[in-house]
């Protein structure tokens, strides 16, 4: 979790369970207390879901921008299990659906920034709008935007990859091997999963316009893999912006190549026209 430590003294920091906090700008009128007054209950929200194992200073860098640039920020962590045991994750899932359809968030116009494996995340709250699409569907019309940072892509031996890099680096080998002797044992309970979430993203009932980051140098994103599922979009006519690097680091372009990230991101914001954007990124 990020502490208030690593924010501005002007942002104020909300734990709503272990795994998801809230921040809001402190010097904005409405508060907590009052979360129907109008001046917050249209206030724009980003959806966040950090990479496994990110550091509280690292996603503190990225709740800066947004909150001084208008919206508040939900940061909804991701665990090991949850990717482990797919199950687990679509149950955080409609815990996290119930949240942004609470009084709190359910006027709010949303944006979501998704690192890495966070995407997995967000695929699997998609798997359960799917299922229900009637009842999710002012969720999904609430979605403004879409944000995608080293979106984990390609095959299950990628992912594995990923897994193991991220949780245990100085074990990654024998740490990736392990897990997918354990995908294949458990194919149904997660590999099968996998693939359905895959398709769903594939075919995501979220069509607002999406911008994604990434590289070519990437060990954890195939991007030829995830460049056809740019393709595919752009076959269902979503609005995209995508910005690639030669040379970059996982769910690190914004710390390797800062000015091209905060131009390339501020510009998308300004394209969705649901903030002012007064402040400088």
């Amino acid at each position: 979790m990020l502490g208030r430590s690593v924010l501005s003294r002007s942002f104020s920091c909300h734990h709503l369970s272990k795994n998801v906090t809230f921040y809001m700008n402190e010097q904005a009128p409405a508060t907590l207390a009052g979360p129907t007054q109008a001046c917050d209950k249209h206030k724009p929200l980003t959806l966040m879901l950090p990479w496994l194992g990110a550091r509280p200073q690292a996603v503190a860098k990225y709740c800066e921008i947004y909150l001084r640039t208008g919206f508040d920020v939900l940061v909804v962590e991701s665990e090991v299990q949850d990717f482990l045991w797919p199950r687990w994750s679509l149950e955080h899932g409609k815990k996290l659906l119930e949240l942004l359809h609470s009084d709190r968030f359910v006027s709010r116009p949303l944006l979501v920034h998704a690192f890495s494996i966070g995407g997995y995340t967000f695929s699997q709250l998609l798997v359960l709008v799917s299922e229900d699409p009637q009842k999710y569907q002012t969720l999904t019309g609430r979605i403004k935007g879409q944000v995608y940072d080293s979106l984990v892509a390609g095959s299950v031996e990628t992912m594995a990859s990923g897994v193991a890099k991220m949780t245990f680096p100085r074990w990654e080998t024998p740490v990736k091997q392990i897990s997918l002797v354990y995908f294949n044992i458990f194919k149904r309970q997660t590999t099968d999963y996998y693939t359905r979430s895959i398709d769903v993203f594939w075919n995501s009932p979220v069509t607002a316009p999406a911008l994604f980051f990434y590289c070519e140098n990437d060990p954890l994103s195939n991007p030829r893999a995830l460049e056809e599922v740019i393709d595919f979009w752009r076959k269902r006519s979503v609005d995209l912006t995508v910005k690639k690097w030669e040379h970059s680091k996982h769910a690190g372009h914004l710390k390797t190549h800062p000015q091209e990230y905060l131009y390339t991101l501020h510009s998308f914001l300004q394209s969705l026209h649901i903030v002012p954007l007064k402040a400088k990124m």
